[in-house]
């Protein structure tokens, strides 16, 4: 049985920047406080735990004094740097360069809005960390939206500046965004307001899609190694999915079944953005013994 790691699986640029940030900080120091999970895989968030990182919520965060806090890679809302200058609390920033982009321009056109009484659409996934971190730019006033139900949100009688969630499927968003144009068309007394589309989502991830699509169709069978939790593995696991019915998600190589390798001559192990390369290493180790 022939077995292959995805090439393009793992971590993603923004995800490996900060840990690796995490990792320096923490040979420096014996502990270190995370705000949330640095990363959407427990696996990994319990390696980091091991070495000395501490992991807490924004509750916590607030009763914290005099100490550091690392940032991850999702980013955060204006309050959290707020509370951090107010409780002598060093942040070390490991946003995501492409996330800390987005957030300047999201706050940019907010500010625009005040004088011409426009409005921000954000589509994402309601209450994701990156997604808190881009509405807090506006003081928590964009419209987030996730799909068709949510179109109503919109005043259609205003003007609308609309981006997305860095790590959103592409196709989605462009199939959101002509449906939300149809309708301002369809609005007789605006018929000059036009919702102006700003295309944000990360190329790294977005191209993982197709090149995923052509690795799924080569192999028997697809093992997908992903944390419970992320909203990007969960995506990804249904592409492959969709063009491989022999598809099994797992967050740990104990999760493995031995049955789903009878009469199987090739497996391919990929995993989403937030999936260690170690970890897909360790799950290609026990389908070999297997």
């Amino acid at each position: 049985m022939i077995v292959t790691i995805d090439p393009k699986a793992g971590f993603c640029f923004g995800v490996v920047k900060t840990i690796q940030i995490a990792e320096d900080e923490l040979k420096k120091r014996e502990k270190l406080y995370c705000l949330g999970d640095i990363v959407h895989n427990k696996m990994e968030v319990d390696r980091l735990k091991k070495l000395g990182m501490l992991f807490i919520d924004h509750e916590e965060f607030k009763k914290l004094r005099n100490t550091i806090v690392l940032i991850r890679s999702h980013g955060e809302p204006p309050e959290t740097y707020d509370i951090a200058k107010k409780n002598n609390i060093q942040l070390i920033d490991g946003t995501c360069p492409v996330v800390k982009k987005l957030q300047s321009r999201i706050r940019t056109q907010f500010e625009k809005d005040q004088e011409s009484d426009g409005q921000i659409v954000i589509f994402g996934k309601e209450n994701h960390p990156e997604v808190i971190g881009l509405t807090g730019q506006t003081k928590n006033s964009a419209t987030i939206i996730t799909g068709e139900n949510d179109l109503e949100k919109i005043d259609y009688t205003k003007p609308v500046q609309i981006f997305a969630q860095t790590t959103q499927s592409i196709s989605r968003f462009r199939n959101i965004t002509k449906k939300i144009a149809k309708k301002y068309k369809k609005n007789k007394k605006h018929t000059n307001t036009k919702p102006v589309v700003n295309d944000t989502i990360c190329r790294q991830v977005s191209n993982r899609e197709p090149v995923l699509v052509e690795f799924a169709k080569k192999h028997d069978l697809i093992l997908f190694v992903s944390g419970k939790h992320s909203s990007n593995g969960q995506f990804l696991f249904e592409v492959c999915q969709s063009v491989n019915p022999r598809t099994y998600k797992i967050s740990s190589p104990e999760e493995i079944q031995t049955t789903w390798f009878n009469g199987i001559n090739s497996v391919g192990i990929s995993g989403a953005t937030s999936t260690p390369g170690w970890l897909l290493e360790n799950v290609s180790d026990v389908i070999k013994k297997i």
